[in-house]
Order: structure tokens, then sequence, then C-alpha cells
């Protein structure tokens, strides 16, 4: 039996490498191409695109972005486990399927992309999701190689990537690193049945567009005031902020953001200002 892409079903191909899932890896995989191709399709037409993929598994969505047209797909697997199957996908579509056996955190994908545009679509290890995120978002230069992202997320840290100050109870560092940089949005959410072995949380698709000219402001400052700002997230500021080592009413003073706010209360804006404001008064 074969698929319409010419390969056999995934689970045969799961089951004939022995490609149980392992937890240390964060691997769950989705076996349902129907469902791998509509997160294929979520970022937009592929037709001549080169796309990045992380943590690929026995290769799902691979499949999915090459059998919906992507010009050159570049997957980085962490377990070599999973060569193989990928091998064989990559014979099925010679030239177009690059495949990287490393970890994605040391992984210089920049470099093997020679300056050639990207995007990134992937189902991402729920263990590393948000590290990845963060290393892609807080790349230099800016903008950065990378185009769009789509990735696959847990519900509950999709909604923290997707917060701002109306949404307090899920607002935080995360929130104000993506409403910084980028411009995202929840598109779909896939259930725990969907994947082998099925986590216990919901999960969702999420979409970022990097912003081409965010305000300017000095990353590791922002770093440091939403560490402080967070980490006491039910204190007003200028109890939490002390942390800084700054003249806390100097920053306020500089930013015309109230002392008696809480963290989850200032928007994204707001911790921008403080951080700009901060990295001048240590130059002071």
């Amino acid at each position: 039996m074969t698929t319409p892409d010419g390969l056999p079903p995934l689970r045969d191909v799961v089951k004939a490498h022995d490609l149980m899932p392992r937890r240390a890896l964060g691997q769950n995989f989705l076996f349902d191409l129907n469902l791998t191709s509509r997160i294929a399709r979520a970022g937009g037409r592929l037709d001549g695109e080169t796309i990045v993929e992380v943590g690929p598994g026995p290769g799902g969505l691979t499949r999915a972005l090459l059998f919906e047209g992507a010009a050159r797909v570049i997957a980085v697997e962490r377990d070599e486990r999973c060569l193989p199957a990928l091998a064989e996908i990559a014979a099925r579509w010679p030239g177009q399927l690059d495949v990287v056996h490393g970890d994605a955190l040391a992984v210089d994908i920049a470099a093997l992309l020679r300056g050639q545009p990207a995007r990134i679509v992937a189902n991402l290890p729920y263990n590393v999701g948000t590290a990845l995120l963060t290393s892609w978002l807080t790349a230099t230069p800016w903008p950065p190689w990378f185009s769009s992202l789509t990735l696959m997320f847990q519900r509950e840290v999709a909604e923290r990537i997707v917060a701002d100050e109306t949404d307090p109870g899920h607002y935080g560092r995360l929130g104000v690193l993506c409403g910084w940089r980028a411009e995202a949005s929840i598109l779909f959410d896939v259930a725990a049945s969907a994947f082998v072995p099925p986590p216990k949380v919901t999960s969702s698709v999420v979409h970022l567009k990097p912003r081409s000219t965010p305000e300017p402001c000095d990353l590791a400052e922002l770093e440091r005031v939403t560490q402080a700002a967070f980490g006491q997230r039910r204190k007003m500021l200028r109890q939490s902020l002390k942390g800084l080592g700054l003249d806390v009413q100097a920053l306020f003073a500089a930013t015309g953001i109230l002392e008696t706010a809480r963290a989850e209360n200032v928007p994204v804006s707001g911790f921008v200002a403080l951080a700009n404001a901060a990295a001048a008064l240590r130059r002071a």
C-alpha cells in the first residue's frame, strides 16, 4: 500500500525502522497525512520555497512539505534512528531534501542557507520548542534569515506566545519578546489523539511573521527588565525592578510608566521603553 506521494503509510515506516517515539527527545509523531498537509500549507503557498524543518522524526511533515510544492527542505534531526526513513524520502524527491543530523540549538542554519531566503515550518519537539523560538527571535542581525515561522506548540505555550497585557493570565517574558519582534497568531488546534503517543494536552499551530523594523531596543536590558518584572509579577514595578541595581524612580520618570503598575499590565512598548531607559542609565 502506498500513499498519494508514492511512499508507504507512515505507520508502516515507523514499524519498519522500529521508530518508537522517545519521551526524552520530546517526540510525538503525526501519522495523518491530511493533517500534516494542513500544517504544511498553514504558512502560505509552498511553490518554489525553501523550508527549514526541525525535528522531522520519520518524516510525516517533511513529506507533506515536498508534496505541497516546496522546492527545498532542510530537515534538522537529532535522532539518528530517523535518518534511514528520511533518506527514503530524499530518494523520492532527489535533490530537494537535505537532512542535517544534529541538535537544532547548535546547528548554524543560516550558514546552510548561504543567504537564500527561507521559512521555518515544524512540529517542534516539546522539550526544546520554547528555547528554539527564543533563539530565533533573538537572532542578530535583524531582520533574520527566515521570513516566517509556522510552528506547533502545546496550547498553553501557544497562548503565552501570542499574549499581551489584555491577557494577563498568559502574558509574560515570552509574550513580550514575541510581541516586540513578530506578529503572532494561533491558526488552529490539534487534538492529542492525532499524535503517537498522544500527549496529555492539546497542541496549537502558531504563525509568526517577523517585524522588519521593530522598535529599537537593547535586547540584553529587555531580558533583564522582563526577568525582574515577571519574576515577581504580583508585586508593583517599584518593588520588582529594584533588582536591576538602577535608580528605579529615574526609570519611571523617563518612561511615564506608573510605579504602581504590575508587569502583567504593561504593554510590550512599555517594556521596550523601560529597557532603553535602563540602558541609558547604565551608560550614564
